[in-house]
């Protein structure tokens, strides 16, 4: 087992951008919305989770190269009065994309948002029948030229 040899590659622009859901029930949206949510504002700690989870990808994901990231961003919002929608888009410039890097920023985040929001989720048995991640995928894969043909454009 190795990890995959990128020696020769050029290092090139790439971005990638994943999105993921989170089902709430109507009272836990309704917390989030008044910011009443006890242990603190859960899309602000999310934020700063994916951007935490996508600088450290290589050391979660067996074999993932660790990259020189050069922009984090995740978005967070609610969609569709019950879902939490998480987006993440991370840059760099490297010799492999970093679509594991906006996955795990994506997943990380929306783990965030349950994490804080769980006590409101539970029904009278102590289940979770509302609460649904879901859709985590690539919506956004770029891959851009290498230093040496953009300094060859006129």
């Amino acid at each position: 087992m190795s990890m995959v040899d990128i020696t020769a590659k050029p290092k090139v622009y790439r971005e990638a951008t994943a999105r993921g859901t989170l089902k709430l029930k109507s009272e836990t949206i309704e917390l989030i919305r008044k910011r009443e949510v006890e242990k603190g504002d859960p899309f602000y700690a999310a934020k700063i989770a994916g951007m935490l989870a996508a600088k450290n990808t290589s050391s979660l994901i067996p074999l993932c190269h660790p990259l020189p990231l050069t922009n984090i961003r995740v978005d967070v919002g609610i969609v569709d009065g019950l879902v939490v929608e998480v987006e993440a888009t991370v840059k760099t410039r490297a010799q492999t994309g970093v679509e594991m890097e906006a996955l795990v920023a994506t997943s990380v985040a929306l783990l965030t948002i349950w994490d804080m929001t769980k006590k409101h989720e539970k029904d009278e048995k102590g289940q979770y029948p509302s609460t649904l991640i879901q859709n985590i995928h690539v919506t956004n894969k770029e891959k851009g030229k290498t230093d040496e043909q953009n300094r060859q454009k006129p």
